[in-house]
């Protein structure tokens, strides 16, 4: 038997999944391009902003009240909205262009709070070339498609599987000393650390049970917003460093543990120690 999706969640996949078939198109069109001189990056980037296009274009139609936070444009919309759809039309960038198949369209709505604040209400992380719809509504559950999600049971270290983000030119000094104190500390713990290049996807395989954990540093609010509400509502835990829960941020920094309710405390512990270490509060 079908689930039967509620009117936003609705519009949230009939949009990605458009989108998505333009983004398909461009992605074998990329894998083409690897062997020639030029090289893809300016088609990838106007696959991108096509994609984002798309979602506006679909997103505003349904619900043309809604604010936005795009990863291309930015905000839009009143300074007073009561909903704001935040999007990113393509997560793994760097993936889709060397033709590497871990990409996705990432959705979140997020409603503002009448005592103040606001939080993600629904989400939604499609990946178009495995055909895996990942979503969840507040205190709904998270669900792979059809298929109810939990995170995963492991509770020690030995067993675990991680995932995070290897820091690259542009990532800041800090980040990539935290980065580096941390993996040194968990590399001779863990079964395995992972880096697969999309923080959206990363979060969704938590959620699944594909992966214990994931941290990262730097995050912008549209690689996190989605994957944050999934998680939690496949029963895992989702702070930053300091263990806060409330999380994200327009202007940053968003740094983000996400983990089963075994893992995550550890985790946590160590991903602090090693921001704490960057920062020259530690030995």
């Amino acid at each position: 038997m079908a689930l039967r999706l509620s009117p936003h969640m609705t519009v949230m996949q009939n949009a990605a999944q458009k989108a998505s078939k333009r983004l398909l198109r461009d992605f074998n069109e990329v894998e083409q391009l690897q062997v020639s001189i030029k090289g893809p990056s300016d088609f990838v980037s106007q696959a991108d902003l096509r994609s984002e296009a798309t979602m506006r274009e679909e997103l505003g139609r349904a619900r043309p009240g809604y604010a936005f936070l795009m990863e291309e444009s930015g905000m839009s919309g009143g300074a007073n909205w009561a909903w704001r759809w935040i999007v990113d039309p393509l997560d793994g960038t760097s993936n889709f262009l060397h033709g590497i198949p871990q990409w996705c369209i990432s959705v979140a709505l997020e409603r503002r709070l009448p005592a103040g604040g606001s939080e993600i209400a629904a989400a939604m992380i499609y990946n178009p070339v495995n055909d895996e719809m990942f979503w969840a509504e507040k205190g709904g559950g998270a669900f792979l498609n059809e298929r109810r999600l939990r995170v995963s049971a492991r509770r020690e270290f030995k067993d675990a599987l991680f995932a995070t983000g290897i820091p690259f030119a542009a990532v800041a000094g800090a980040n990539r000393l935290a980065f580096a104190r941390t993996l040194g500390v968990l590399m001779p713990q863990v079964a395995g650390i992972r880096r697969f290049g999309a923080a959206a996807l990363d979060l969704a395989w938590v959620a699944a049970g594909r992966y214990d954990g994931y941290w990262e540093l730097g995050l912008k609010p549209w690689d996190m917003a989605a994957g944050l509400l999934i998680v939690r509502e496949a029963g895992g835990f989702v702070t930053d460093p300091a263990g806060a829960e409330s999380i994200l941020h327009d202007a940053g920094p968003n740094d983000i543990v996400a983990a089963n309710p075994h893992m995550h405390a550890r985790l946590r512990e160590v991903v602090a120690e090693g921001v704490a270490a960057a920062e020259g509060r530690t030995g």
